[in-house]
């Protein structure tokens, strides 16, 4: 994908500095790491008279499929090399207006320190895509831009130049002028008409879309005649967020037509903090420790083991509930005990809820007979912070040796990480993570494991699952089978009797 933004200048006012607005030197060529490829800014012009920046994206799309997209534009399913042949490296989109705020994220705002009276004054600017797909065409092109102070050349490109007869694809090659509009005012224009011409988001659209769209669309938005249509498309044609996005359009319409703020005209109603007010989705750390204690509540847990408890945000919700009479909190890190220690503040707990909760230091890659005789065992985001190699070690010290009657693991779901806009691609969650599974590699990994150890195993989604990537984590769970159990106890109290001897 491809775009120029260019202005001129003098002696007086250089176009030079074009630079200081968008944060980015015209001597230099500079790489940035997007959510969906990587971007290139450099300037193929750069003088007093005449300043050219210009974006490159390169979309990695071999990269969007293998890590759980996996369908064409908008989500209608491909073909199985259409995943892999498409318009997504070339055509302007969605993508591209990521890589826009992402890149430009100062100047999208107007903020520039060095030279703040250009940053508010109009420029003469040119903007060129030459490839931007138009549902709609060059007409609606035109619908678009034109209002907003534009002069808009729209030239159809056709399907092949040797074959005029076959007529126009649906992209046009886009060239914008202006001389009233600021250049904060030219990238939040592009910001959100780039997808709506598209017509598709290439990421999942979540609530907070519709403050982006009222961020970059104050100013121009509220009185756009195509304000129906560019904010559904805006938000992928989503009626509940579209519904929520033109009321809060109307309500600044009318607060301009009053000459009063927002909250003066939306007070009829007080804002409502009861348990009828809607509540923000809880953060997915929160979900997941829902989601384990649900588990162990259902195995009817009571001596649970929390593997790997880092800083002992399980411990704390386990030490919340009485049925849960006996907790271990193991971890290789001493550090992390140490805050966990803090946070719980054992050395003020009583003494009777002191006596329910250990933190021991110990690895995963080691039997330890400290493990053994408990109800529940916890591997919750665990598993991904070790070398594949180790992971056998991991499963006899746990399903081998310990043999808990219920364990849980959780661990992210690669497929879902597409959905993640500020995540780079190809990039996992965190930097310590050694690998992400698919939902189809974990619940390999899972089936193999309880085989050999005489588990049974389901699996439950964590947090809210996308139609087509999966929930965000994947968790299952292991219940010993009543044999396997039965052998379990008896080799448990053996050892206990030799270890007594």
């Amino acid at each position: 994908m491809f775009l120029t933004i260019s202005t001129r200048g003098d002696a007086a006012h250089p176009a030079t500095d074009l630079g200081y607005l968008l944060h980015k030197h015209p001597g230099k060529a500079q790489t940035f790491s997007t959510s969906h490829g990587t971007a290139h800014v450099f300037y193929p012009q750069a003088d007093d008279t005449v300043c050219t920046a210009a974006l490159l994206l390169e979309v990695d799309a071999v990269a969007l499929v293998r890590r759980g997209r996996g369908q064409g534009r908008g989500g209608a399913p491909d073909a199985a090399l259409a995943q892999y042949v498409n318009d997504r490296p070339y055509a302007a989109s969605s993508l591209l207006a990521v890589a826009l705020s992402g890149v430009f994220s100062s100047a999208l705002r107007g903020v520039c320190n060095a030279r703040p009276e250009r940053a508010a004054a109009p420029l003469p600017l040119r903007v060129e895509v030459p490839a931007l797909p138009a549902r709609g065409g060059p007409d609606l092109v035109r619908k678009l831009f034109e209002p907003l102070g534009w002069t808009v050349s729209a030239e159809p490109v056709p399907l092949d130049a040797e074959f005029p007869e076959w007529g126009d694809s649906r992209y046009v090659r886009l060239t914008l002028e202006s001389e009233a509009l600021t250049l904060a005012e030219a990238l939040r224009h592009l910001y959100v008409l780039l997808p709506v011409l598209d017509d598709a988001k290439h990421y999942w659209v979540a609530p907070d879309e519709v403050d982006k769209l009222l961020r970059a669309g104050g100013g121009w938005l509220p009185t756009h005649p195509e304000q129906r249509l560019i904010t559904s498309r805006y938000l992928s044609r989503r009626r509940s967020l579209t519904r929520q996005a033109m009321e809060r359009l109307e309500l600044v319409r009318l607060a301009e037509a009053d000459d009063s703020e927002v909250e003066t005209i939306d007070n009829a109603v007080p804002e409502d903090t009861g348990a009828d007010a809607e509540e923000k989705p809880a953060p997915l750390a929160v979900l997941r420790r829902e989601a384990i204690l649900a588990a162990l509540r259902e195995a009817g847990a009571a001596r649970v083991l929390d593997l790997g408890c880092g800083q002992g945000e399980l411990v704390r919700e386990l030490l919340g509930d009485t049925r849960f009479t006996e907790i271990l909190g193991l971890d290789v890190s001493v550090r992390a005990l140490a805050i966990a220690s803090r946070r719980l503040g054992l050395d003020r707990m009583g003494e009777r809820q002191a006596a329910r909760v250990r933190l021991v230091q110990g690895s995963l890659a080691y039997t330890d007979r400290r493990l053994r005789g408990y109800d529940a065992a916890v591997l919750s985001e665990v598993i991904e912070h070790l070398d594949p190699p180790r992971l056998p070690a991991l499963e006899y010290a746990v399903f081998g040796h310990a043999r808990p009657r219920t364990v849980v693991v959780t661990t992210p779901n690669v497929e879902y990480n597409v959905r993640w806009e500020t995540l780079p691609a190809g990039h996992v969650r965190h930097g310590d993570h050694r690998f992400e599974w698919t939902r189809e590699e974990f619940r390999a990994w899972a089936a193999a494991v309880a085989g050999r150890h005489g588990y049974e195993v389901c699996f439950v989604p964590v947090g809210r699952p996308d139609p087509e990537v999966g929930p965000p984590t994947q968790m299952a769970v292991f219940h010993l089978g009543t044999e396997n159990a039965g052998t379990a106890r008896k080799t448990d109290d053996a050892q206990k009797e030799a270890e007594a001897a």
